[in-house]
Order: C-alpha cells, then structure tokens, then sequence
C-alpha cells in the first residue's frame, strides 16, 4: 500500500515578494547554552565564546555569541514567518555579512527582512529574491546585517 503526502505550501512564491516591504520576524533569546552548544556542534571553542576569564578582559565582559550563530538563529526566524514553508528552493548566496555589536547570552534579537532585488530564472518556474536582513536586539540596536539571497518557486500556473 502506497502513502501520498500532499499538501498546499503555505509560504511566499517568488511573485509574493515586493520590493521595500519589510518582514518582521519574531523575536527570540540567545542563552549561554545556545553559545555552549553551537562551540561543540561547530568545534568553534575560540576564547570570546567560552573563556569566560578571557572575556572578562575585553570590552564585552562575558561569553559573545558566534557569528554563524546569529545567523543560524535568524534563518530560524525567517522560518518561523512561513515566508518559505514549501516554496524555498535553497539559500543562493550571503552578502555584505557584518556584525556591529556583540551578542550575548540574555539578548533577545529579530530580524526586518526587506526584499531589494528580484530575477526571475531562465526556466520561469521560480527566481531569486535578495534581501537584506538587519538583525537587532532588545534595545533597538542593529547587531548584524547581510544582504542574502534565496530561490523561490513560481506561482503554479492555473489550469
């Protein structure tokens, strides 16, 4: 007996992105397990995110979040949106990827997400969207930005 799994994608088709407006993600908390956790899965055991007497040495004062970390947690929360729930092909590319301030266990951040480019492929069935992604915490404070771009499926034509 043979099992069918169908459904009806709930995210945006390439057609459904618009150019300037943004997408609010939902927020979440970066904790000290988060920081442990990612040193061990990517064997980042550098000084800034595990030594905590390194730490206290620098103007951060404690345990930094990693980069990669960042970003991963926010590619979560673009997720969580629905934005690619059945119509994201794959991520094609990070741009301009820069951290402007440090984040630290306790700091719960967001992400706006602003399409700014689309190009639909040579097969019609689906195209890249670019956008850029301003990462910010608590406080209103951009802590990392990146111009990333994804593959999207078309709209299915109607019959």
């Amino acid at each position: 007996m043979s099992y069918t799994y169908e459904r009806t994608p709930r995210g945006m088709y390439f057609e459904d992105f618009e150019i300037g407006q943004t997408i609010v993600t939902s927020r979440r908390t970066v904790t000290l397990t988060d920081i442990v956790n990612f040193a061990c899965l990517s064997g980042d055991h550098n000084a800034p995110h595990v030594d905590h007497e390194f730490c206290k040495t620098q103007s951060y004062g404690e345990p930094i979040a990693h980069g990669p970390l960042v970003l991963a947690i926010v590619g979560g929360l673009q997720c969580l949106t629905g934005i690619n729930d059945g119509t994201i092909i794959a991520m094609t590319g990070l741009d301009q990827w820069r951290m402007h301030l440090p984040v630290k266990a306790g700091d719960t951040i967001h992400a706006l997400i602003t399409p700014v480019e689309k190009k639909l492929t040579s097969s019609g069935t689906k195209g890249i969207v670019t956008c850029e992604r301003i990462v910010k915490n608590q406080r209103g404070e951009t802590v990392h930005t990146m111009v990333i771009g994804n593959m999207y499926r078309c709209r299915p034509a109607v019959a």
